[in-house]
């Protein structure tokens, strides 16, 4: 099917936005983050709305969509709903912390509320992508990875801004990136071999057809998959996933905070990259086989 584009930034500003927050309402639990909880909130903030602004130019009739949240088994409904209840923590969450004292604390159930809320708008993100009909989106899998950018973004973002901002040990949320990192590549690891399976499906039916627009050539599925694997495996596994790794694993042997932000920066300029490269995949190969049902 075509590349969204809007969808690729929609997608990936999200998990970048849920990231950042669940990881400093984390740190808040465990550290006092005083210097850094107001900036990462605003970053977060920020990353949610270009998000928001990246699906509504998706929209080409967006007066339409209300047609959709009337039934709640709709993704985009769900996707709705995650996203206000992220606000309104998120808001909560922000009245909470400029009320307290040292204007930068909030309890702990609020900050483990939090974090609930960011996992849960990335999984139903997510997973309102996935449709029997399209093999290739189909799999949990892809709900993993699209968490496991928000592992590795979060920590990433919170890390540069603690090295601009200062008042936090870095190499503590340094064993955060590390770990999400890893998680972010097993991921990727699992989906990339997983989208590869998908494409010897095919191979009985060889050709594909859109009743949908009768007038087109037929493509080669197996032909379109082998396409895909230069991007798939150097752009989203080597460089998005892999490398954030290496440079995640050498940042805990230093303790200079100059080369800390350029790491980050380094991390999520990387991961950026991995995961749009995967979304195209993911939208190259979003091919529907309802026909041969």
């Amino acid at each position: 099917m075509q590349i969204q584009w809007e969808l690729i930034l929609f997608t990936s500003l999200i998990a970048w936005s849920a990231g950042l927050f669940g990881t400093q309402a984390l740190a808040a639990v465990f550290w006092r983050t005083k210097k850094i909880q107001l900036t990462s909130w605003i970053v977060a903030a920020v990353l949610l709305i270009g998000g928001g602004v990246a699906v509504f130019l998706h929209l080409k009739h967006w007066e339409r969509i209300f047609n959709g949240f009337g039934h709640l088994t709709s993704g985009i409904t769900q996707e709705l709903i995650a996203l206000v209840i992220l606000v309104v923590v998120a808001i909560a969450y922000l009245v909470v912390m400029l009320r307290s004292v040292d204007k930068a604390s909030v309890p702990k159930w609020l900050s483990i509320l939090a974090v609930a809320v960011s996992v849960i708008l990335v999984v139903v993100m997510a997973h309102s992508y996935m449709m029997v009909s399209r093999p290739a989106w189909d799999s949990f899998i892809w709900v993993a990875y699209v968490l496991g950018n928000s592992l590795v973004l979060g920590p990433a973002t919170f890390v540069l801004v603690a090295a601009f901002a200062g008042g936090i040990e870095l190499k503590k949320v340094g064993k955060w990136l590390l770990i999400g990192s890893i998680a972010n590549l097993l991921f990727a690891i699992a989906y990339a071999v997983f989208v590869q399976l998908v494409g010897s499906s095919f191979a009985e039916v060889g050709m594909y057809f859109d009743p949908n627009h009768p007038t087109k050539a037929m493509a080669d599925i197996n032909a379109i998959v082998d396409a895909q694997i230069l991007l798939l495996w150097l752009g989203a596994v080597i460089i998005g996933s892999a490398l954030p790794v290496i440079v995640a694993f050498v940042a805990q042997k230093k303790n200079d905070i100059i080369l800390w932000k350029v790491f980050a920066c380094v991390i999520v300029v990387c991961v950026i990259a991995g995961a749009i490269a995967m979304r195209v995949v993911f939208y190259n190969l979003g091919l529907s086989v309802l026909m041969f049902y």
